[in-house]
């Protein structure tokens, strides 16, 4: 079994997560602000969950 950083998430799970609407998930991504994505052959996108942790890490403010 893959470790925790290897896990890929769905839109929907990345939404849940962050509590935004799936709209906004899309805004972002065709503004090329939000994390990267995996295209799936069926066109699903996935997110690695090391991406969304670095992504996330990337805006933290510094205190």
């Amino acid at each position: 079994m893959g470790s925790r950083t290897d896990e890929k998430l769905t839109v929907s799970e990345v939404c849940a997560e962050l509590k935004i609407a799936p709209s906004t998930f899309y805004d972002w991504r065709a503004k090329k602000r939000g994390p990267r994505c995996i295209t799936l052959e069926n066109r699903q996108l996935r997110v690695r969950r090391s991406e969304l942790d670095r992504w996330l890490t990337e805006r933290e403010d510094a205190a």
